[in-house]
């Protein structure tokens, strides 16, 4: 047999694979450094500039959208034809839940009076308000279960609606997002 030019040579065998291994050498710290660096795109400061107004853009029309309760900006939590539904059977009405915080800030004010027996009443008018809006909250939900059975039919009722509905139930009004799409005493579509 003859040996052939290559494999005769001792630097040809170890170049070579010759078993499991990488079979060459490790690069040193600066030769990966250098391998990954990469010239910025845009790295100029108008394109920095233009880039951030396009996302500013982008982020308004988002806020925008969500805000009109279009669908495809809404969260998850918010999308589907049962959460519109819920969203406005909720705002069709009024709400105990939404005059919380207002009266939580006359009953802080009512605490600075030097009077105890002011404070005291005044605090405790607001825990029976509050056992008041928990009833509110029970009651709607009850009451958005029911419909929305009768809307999309017992099977195919989403979970949560109920939550969803007490939640919102004690949001201000003009507070909630999406926005709300019909007026009060209005029924949903």
């Amino acid at each position: 047999m003859a040996k052939t030019p290559a494999a005769s040579t001792p630097d040809a065998a170890a170049e070579q694979p010759s078993g499991p291994g990488k079979n060459r050498p490790t690069p040193t710290r600066a030769e990966q450094e250098a391998a990954r660096k990469r010239p910025l795109v845009g790295d100029s400061k108008e394109a920095r500039k233009r880039a951030r107004s396009e996302l500013a853009a982008q982020r308004e029309k988002a806020r925008i959208g969500m805000a009109a309760g279009e669908e495809r900006y809404l969260p998850l939590r918010d999308k589907g034809p049962q959460r519109r539904f819920v969203r406005d059977f909720v705002d069709g009405g009024w709400h105990l839940g939404e005059l919380v915080m207002p009266l939580m800030v006359v009953v802080i004010l009512l605490s600075l009076v030097p009077n105890t027996a002011v404070t005291f009443y005044a605090f405790v008018g607001l825990w029976v308000y509050i056992l008041f809006v928990i009833g509110d909250m029970i009651i709607t939900s009850v009451r958005v279960k029911k419909a929305a059975r009768e809307q999309f039919g017992e099977t195919r009722v989403e979970k949560g609606l109920g939550w969803y509905a007490a939640m919102r139930s004690i949001q201000m009004r003009f507070m909630r997002l999406p926005k709300p799409q019909v007026r009060r005493g209005g029924r949903p579509i």
